[in-house]
């Protein structure tokens, strides 16, 4: 108990002092770093953030709606705004307990609130002296979109805390650490198709939520894939995001379906599709990292949304084979070869896997996803709607996602929900519960739907309705 005492830091709103160092990181720094990070110099014309008084919070609690009746930190959230004279979160209302990671633009500290040792957060911490315009205007744009963010798999913003020189963001904190290290715990690096499903499908959802909004994410890759308590995932590090336009739609699919005895008659099925795309996205700024570039990117003559599903691409075929399907020798190799127009090849690894269940499915998907021509390529038309329709992601009810059961996997320690008790990907337990659930799903349906023309797609996330019928 004294050892634990002694690594707590109280912090001091008029005398905030992050100074210290820590021998003990829960995560280790990837020298794969974004390039914007690194080396490229970009203009920018954003003003400096404004700095607050030293005593001051400048946002107060960002109440989000998601999951807010069974979660922890906003109990204990609620708890110290409550007491709190002025009923804002502050410095002082925080103990830090050790570093858990650092980079160019800030620290991350995992810490607690006073009195409430129950809830964990995540408290990035950000010197504004020290940081240039260029990267003061990525932290402005990461304090905004993450202000934003009300979803299953993206991080909780419970407060923002602006004070003398420092801009202080409180999250969740993933104690699972970071997909790339979880990638580096298995045998040749790689992971097996089914859980490679589970976690592909899961930042599919939080893609098509940010695209949805109109933020292209612009730095996926396994080290910015979070993995929470309960073993599913959460995408972090917004900096290098921007925003643009979307217009959501509805848009009707006609197919022709073979009905009756032989299949003599056919039936058109409509389905409406709910699209929401940032196809006018544009950008030429070269931001990312070097081995999950798309070509567009590395041309220089702008980007839009399809250089995140190039990167979903990359992060599939990582996950599968231990390796990006472009590194070079050299950062000027790798980018080489992303710019050549040859197309992606499966290295020995994914080469010796490619009896598992689902691989080929995997290998044409990753292949639709690493095309060369934005105007091509999976996605880029149609985002996650299209991409939920290949045959790789068949089996998964998208609505039913979160109460899947994480992969075991070697590394990864779950902390078991009694919410949670769906099997990974495939959706199902025990043989007497899935008998049971599926019984009252059925009924529940059959009651819902009876005298209605519409019926529900459990594999995708629109309703589907028979209008036509011809022999």
């Amino acid at each position: 108990m004294d050892q634990e005492e002694s690594s707590i830091y109280y912090l001091a709103d008029s005398d905030l002092d992050l100074s210290f160092t820590s021998a003990t990181t829960d995560r280790s720094l990837s020298g794969r770093t974004s390039l914007s990070r690194s080396s490229l110099t970009l203009s920018f014309n954003e003003s400096r953030l404004s700095t607050a008084s030293p005593s001051a919070a400048v946002y107060n609690v960002h109440h989000r709606p998601h999951r807010r009746h069974d979660n922890p930190n906003w109990a204990a959230v609620d708890a110290a705004t409550t007491l709190s004279s002025d009923g804002a979160l502050h410095l002082r209302h925080l103990k830090l307990l050790r570093l858990v990671g650092s980079g160019n633009h800030g620290r991350v500290f995992l810490c607690r609130l006073r009195d409430y040792d129950h809830a964990d957060f995540a408290l990035k911490v950000v010197d504004r002296d020290s940081l240039t315009t260029k990267k003061l205007s990525h932290v402005q744009t990461e304090a905004e979109i993450l202000s934003a963010l009300d979803h299953p798999f993206l991080p909780t913003l419970y407060a923002h805390i602006e004070v003398s020189h420092y801009t202080c963001l409180l999250m969740d904190y993933c104690p699972n650490g970071d997909l790339h290290s979880l990638l580096r715990k298995q045998p040749h690096h790689r992971l097996p198709v089914q859980a490679v499903r589970f976690f592909a499908a899961e930042v599919l959802l939080a893609l098509e939520y940010l695209h949805a909004r109109g933020v292209v994410y612009r730095d996926l890759k396994p080290e910015n894939i979070l993995i929470r308590e309960d073993g599913h995932i959460m995408l972090s590090d917004f900096d290098l995001c921007f925003s643009s336009d979307v217009s959501p739609r509805l848009e009707n699919n006609r197919t022709q379906i073979k009905a009756g005895s032989g299949g003599r008659r056919t039936k058109e099925r409509v389905t409406t599709e709910f699209v929401a795309e940032p196809t006018a996205a544009f950008s030429r700024s070269c931001v990312g990292t070097h081995e999950y570039l798309a070509p567009e990117l590395v041309g220089g003559n702008g980007h839009g949304n399809g250089v995140d599903w190039w990167a979903f691409g990359v992060l599939i075929y990582e996950l599968l084979s231990g390796t990006t399907p472009f590194k070079g020798r050299s950062k000027e190799s790798t980018l080489r070869n992303i710019a050549s127009t040859r197309g992606v090849k499966f290295h020995a690894a994914a080469a010796a896997a490619a009896e598992e269940q689902g691989m080929a499915e995997a290998r044409d998907l990753i292949e639709k996803l690493l095309v060369k021509d934005p105007r091509r390529r999976l996605g880029c038309a149609r985002g996650a709607t299209d991409i939920k329709r290949h045959p790789f992601f068949n089996g998964i009810k998208w609505p039913l996602i979160r109460t899947y059961r994480p992969p075991e996997v070697r590394g990864l320690a779950v902390k078991r929900s009694s919410k949670s008790k769906t099997a990974h990907v495939t959706g199902v337990s025990s043989p007497r519960r899935r008998r049971c659930l599926w019984k009252k799903l059925r009924h529940h349906l059959i009651m819902r739907l009876k005298g209605s023309k519409y019926s529900l797609n459990s594999n995708y996330n629109y309703y589907s309705y028979n209008i036509k019928e011809s022999v």
